[in-house]
């Protein structure tokens, strides 16, 4: 294996999304990851429970942070206005790791046990973004709707954001696609 070299979850992530872009996810073994990233299999246990999970490591970040921008939002912020900080604070995140989401995006589209994954995930985020909204005094149905809502807002603008060829922010996706929103709220 050479000398110890520095950062190995990201070397491992590194080799794992090169290997699933040449190879696919489902043709690639974490024997392959390891070995492609100058490590052992067992130092890639080390930091992910399995191949999966190098696509969905710290994604409970994103989570916190919409979670924690609900808790700090004003208020007297209605709750769309409340999705909306929620999806700010998702925008940053988003921005911070576009290269990386992208190519995630199309790995995770590619396998149906990795969307699957995705809408687990998903789900966790809308089940903390409803208790922090009922925290701020929503209803259980009203917090189920909107936590809800801003998982779709987001998925909604997260699409038009990774093949956007401008590289327009997510930001700009998201505010859209909310105003669409609440105008089918409105109008409906």
């Amino acid at each position: 294996m050479g000398r110890w070299r520095p950062d190995a979850r990201a070397r491992l992530q590194e080799a794992a999304m090169a290997l699933y872009g040449e190879r696919g996810y489902d043709e690639t073994t974490v024997a392959e990851i390891a070995e492609r990233a100058g490590l052992t299999k067992r130092t890639f246990f080390r930091y992910f429970a399995d191949k999966r999970e190098v696509l969905f490591w710290n994604s409970d970040l994103l989570e916190q942070q919409m979670v924690a921008a609900i808790e700090a939002a004003p208020a007297s912020a209605s709750p769309l206005d409340v999705i909306g900080v929620a999806l700010d604070a998702a925008a940053v995140r988003f921005e911070e790791v576009r290269e990386f989401a992208g190519l995630r995006h199309r790995i995770v589209a590619s396998s149906s046990e990795l969307q699957e994954r995705e809408l687990i995930k998903t789900r966790s985020m809308a089940t903390a973004m409803t208790r922090a909204l009922r925290s701020r005094g929503l209803g259980d149905t009203a917090a189920s709707l909107a936590a809800l809502m801003c998982t779709t807002v987001m998925h909604v603008a997260f699409e038009q954001w990774i093949d956007d060829p401008d590289r327009t922010p997510f930001q700009q996706f998201a505010k859209d696609t909310l105003a669409q929103l609440r105008e089918l709220a409105t109008t409906g």
